[in-house]
């Protein structure tokens, strides 16, 4: 996948300036696909010249203007010939699992620390997470939303959100138990 994939899906739900889809990303699309602000503008810059979206200015009295870009019919074909490629699997490339492969060679209180952040970031994020879950339903009980809701893809690309934090979480906290312990038994020695 690329930038422009999930540029072009966060278009889907409207017209956006790039100040706004940056918004957007950073609390949808951002959950499996970070991007910097600058990043963005420079892909919707490359779609519109490539014509998979348009853009359009509009004038601002108070304000400088802004453009708006939506996905053209281009690029939505773009997205449903992406959708109907294959996947290729998700692969692990985090550089706290190197050092945590180190622990046993080097100092662990510097990772054990880093675990623990990460037990803690991952819980913010989960956090943010079931936040905008519970926005994304309203009053709608879960099953009924994902039974009937208009949009549910944003909804289950969160769900994985969380699934992978505390995941990942887990595995931090488990990780850092195990470090301290074993440093507790060297220390006994």
């Amino acid at each position: 996948m690329a930038l422009r994939h999930a540029v072009l899906a966060a278009l889907l739900d409207g017209e956006y300036s790039g100040y706004q889809l940056a918004k957007v990303f950073d609390i949808s699309v951002a959950n499996f696909w970070p991007a910097l602000p600058q990043q963005l503008y420079a892909e919707l810059a490359k779609l519109e010249r490539e014509g998979l979206v348009a853009g359009r200015e509009v004038v601002q009295e108070t304000r400088p203007n802004k453009r708006l870009f939506q996905v053209t019919d281009a690029g939505r074909a773009a997205l449903e010939e992406f959708a109907a490629a294959a996947a290729k699997p998700s692969v692990i490339r985090d550089d706290l699992l190197v050092k945590v492969q180190t622990a046993d060679r080097i100092g662990t209180a510097p990772v054990i620390a880093q675990l623990e952040e990460r037990a803690s970031a991952a819980e913010a994020k989960i956090e943010l997470l079931d936040t905008l879950l519970r926005r994304m339903r309203g009053d709608v009980d879960e099953a009924e939303f994902l039974l009937r809701g208009e949009r549910i893809g944003g909804y289950l690309t969160c769900l994985r959100g969380i699934a992978f934090e505390q995941g990942h979480r887990e595995w931090c906290l488990r990780t850092a138990a195990v470090l301290k312990e074993r440093q507790a038994t060297r220390a006994e020695r």
